[in-house]
């Protein structure tokens, strides 16, 4: 018997949760799916999405580093937060061409309100980066009832761009949003969200600490040991920290609901993710 196919495309690729994270989704919804990951060359995103849609059984992807803003560049047809964010992590193959859609921003929300408690209505946010991540997540922090949103980075001219891409949306949803370079950033935040690339690199939490407040909740986008160091900036602070393992599970479980109609247990799996993870 055929499965649907589907798979997971970066550079690189070896260290993806999203095979075992899809393959429980569909054990525990019932579903028959094949989930793999592939590596692709860093110039051959384009062809790998080409020779993938040939295959009858293929039904889409998600997309990693650094194929998002690729990603988009091939989407016939691309949803809304997608456009926002100019940024797609899901691919979806149908009759009428390729959808692209991006998951991040609705998984970073989902786990921020369901599983870490946080009620985001008329909250100050602090969105730390002006790349992929930040892209991915602005239109749905915006539309998740907060009141306030800075976006600060290093170079203050992409964060300014960001912002003012995604301005007539924060005013429809009477959000104020505002760009600041990264030392400009005064007052304290509910939530406060990296989404720079100083947790890969290593060069340590990129803002003041008194951005943090005894009861904001500093969220890093990445997990294990990757976000050891912001996490334990942020509890030395005073502040509670999360990593963005609930954001990876969140983001997988829209684009399954995407591809299969049928939403997972998320908070189930997660559990048995950190588990593992340890």
């Amino acid at each position: 018997m055929t499965m649907d196919r589907y798979c997971v495309m970066g550079n690189p690729i070896e260290h993806s949760r999203s095979p075992w994270i899809h393959a429980r989704f569909a054990e525990l919804t019932g579903q028959s799916i094949d989930y793999t990951r592939q590596l692709v060359p860093l110039d051959g995103f384009a062809q790998a999405v080409q020779a993938l849609r040939e295959s009858p059984e293929a039904r889409g992807c998600n997309v990693t580093v650094p194929f998002k803003f690729d990603a988009a560049a091939v989407a016939d047809h691309v949803s809304e937060r997608a456009q926002l964010a100019q940024a797609v992590n899901f691919l979806h193959f149908k009759d009428d061409g390729i959808h692209g859609d991006n998951t991040d921003g609705i998984g970073l929300v989902h786990d921020v309100t369901a599983h870490a408690g946080l009620d985001l209505q008329g909250r100050d946010v602090l969105l730390l980066g002006a790349g992929g991540g930040s892209s991915g997540a602005l239109g749905p922090l915006l539309a998740s009832g907060v009141r306030r949103v800075v976006v600060a980075n290093r170079t203050l001219a992409k964060a300014i761009t960001l912002v003012r891409r995604h301005a007539a949306f924060a005013l429809g949803h009477h959000v104020d949003l505002e760009a600041q370079s990264l030392d400009a950033v005064r007052g304290s935040f509910d939530l406060v969200v990296n989404a720079t690339a100083s947790s890969l690199s290593g060069g340590g939490v990129p803002v003041a600490p008194g951005v943090l407040g005894s009861g904001t909740l500093a969220l890093d986008m990445m997990y294990g040991p990757a976000a050891a160091g912001f996490m334990a900036w942020a509890r030395e602070h005073g502040a509670t920290p999360r990593d963005g393992l609930g954001m990876l599970i969140e983001q997988a479980c829209e684009a399954f609901f995407l591809w299969r109609g049928v939403r997972p247990p998320a908070a189930q799996v997660l559990a048995e993710l950190r588990a593992i993870v340890g």
